[in-house]
């Protein structure tokens, strides 16, 4: 049976009671980001010293940093994550699951499908080094391949404070939502005004606290009229934009190459603003999306995306290095325009259809690691331990987020940064070997 028609019996068998539109603004979301990377990264062949020189788009092309206004959806993601929880957590209140019940069924989810990716690259390095490749090329390209990873270092952090923070939403509404925003103000009012730079990386936690808790206002039903929604959206949109013109914020909402400041390392309230009123434009369209989502057709591509689509986002940058790799090896071949030139510009679509093209079968033939549950009959790690298992995970992929790997077999930004990631899964109980379906 083909992958369409199997998605085509998953979505015929849809519950009623299932929000299309959250499965479909992931989706969608995972597309803006995966469009969004392969269009920034590229390279450019130096014939004189007969190599490939990487080159990002925001540096090369200032202009472009207006297009990430557009491209940067993170808030979506968490917007969609504080939903998905919300009735996570509502289900296994009415089966009478514990925290760790509920907690070891999301980790799964999140950290096994990166083990494998960290493993490869890990090895891919040691592999480089012993070519004699340039630590400096080894770190680029590992952090390269790892930049997806940095998502869901925060994320599962979020995920162990979900049924806290759900708690405060049931409890205190949108006055928890405030004091999140606030929390993220203050914060950067101290990284800016106090010189506090340090006391700014805890925007990691208010920024997207605030964002996922925007998921549970939306569960409750409490997010007003679309008239008041549309309102929600210009006003935090033109937030948005004062900020960055009247503000010390740049004007890239991704990474800030030759800025001083970023938008996001450390997050800052302009990601709250943009938030808010992709928040506000999005879901005053909800009603008529979910007519539009209640054909087959589009829900069945939306149903194929999201059973992959974690593997899609956490390997997209692997298959582009792939591709860098495959043109050196042909001496630039395709690789000897300007970017920015209108040239370049007129083969991005071919370069996007390529990519494309090579990370479906990667897709197909990896994806079954994220819709596996785990091992049957396997007991269930104690609360404390899945914390600290998943604290340990975490703080390896942000360390593999930000330094990359040096390809020595032991050193503590290699073989330091896997064991960290590695034994954070050991102690969630989660590995690589056979689990149940999901």
């Amino acid at each position: 049976m083909g992958i369409w028609s199997r998605a085509s019996e998953i979505a015929a068998a849809t519950p009623l009671e299932r929000n299309r539109y959250v499965d479909f603004l992931r989706a969608v979301s995972i597309v803006f980001v995966i469009t969004g990377h392969w269009l920034i990264t590229t390279a450019v062949w130096d014939a004189g010293n007969d190599t490939l020189r990487p080159v990002l788009a925001l540096e090369s092309v200032r202009w472009t940093a207006w297009l990430t206004w557009l491209f940067q959806v993170m808030p979506i993601f968490f917007i969609v994550g504080g939903y998905a929880n919300a009735v996570s957590l509502e289900g296994a209140r009415k089966k009478h699951l514990s925290y760790a019940q509920w907690l070891t069924g999301r980790l799964h989810r999140l950290l096994t499908p990166l083990l494998l990716l960290v493993l490869v690259w890990a090895v891919v390095s040691i592999l480089m080094q012993l070519a004699g490749a340039a630590e400096e090329t080894i770190r680029f390209v590992s952090r390269t391949a790892l930049v997806p990873t940095w998502f869901l270092a925060i994320y599962t952090m979020i995920v162990l404070l979900a049924p806290a923070s759900y708690a405060l939403w049931l409890r205190w509404g949108f006055v928890s939502l405030a004091a999140f925003i606030l929390l993220a103000i203050f914060v950067d009012f101290a990284f800016f005004q106090l010189d506090m730079k340090v006391f700014g990386w805890s925007n990691y936690f208010w920024v997207w606290l605030a964002m996922h808790h925007l998921g549970f206002a939306w569960r409750d039903g409490r997010i007003g009229s679309p008239i008041l929604l549309l309102i929600l959206g210009v006003v935090c949109f033109g937030v948005f934009a004062s900020l960055i013109s009247i503000g010390p914020y740049p004007v890239a909402m991704a990474g800030s190459p030759g800025d001083e400041v970023s938008n996001t390392l450390p997050p800052k309230v302009t990601l709250i603003a943009l938030g808010l009123a992709q928040f506000g434009f999005l879901l005053a369209i909800e009603r008529p999306m979910q007519r539009i989502l209640a054909g087959l057709r589009v829900w069945t591509c939306t149903v194929i995306i999201n059973t992959m689509i974690m593997t899609i986002y956490l390997w997209h940058m692997t298959v582009l290095l792939l591709v860098l790799a495959g043109a050196w090896v042909a001496n630039g071949f395709g690789m000897g325009m300007a970017p920015g030139s209108a040239q370049w510009w007129w083969t991005r679509p071919i370069w996007l259809g390529l990519l494309t093209v090579l990370l479906i079968p990667c897709a197909l033939m990896l994806s079954p690691l994220e819709r596996a549950g785990a091992p049957q009959h396997s007991p269930v790690p104690s609360a404390p331990r899945l914390v600290m298992g998943a604290t340990m995970a975490g703080l390896g992929i942000s360390l593999a987020t930000l330094l990359g790997f040096d390809g020595e077999l032991f050193s503590l930004t290699s073989s330091g940064t896997l064991a960290l990631v590695l034994a954070g899964a050991w102690v969630c109980g989660i590995s690589l070997r056979k689990k149940s379906p999901a």
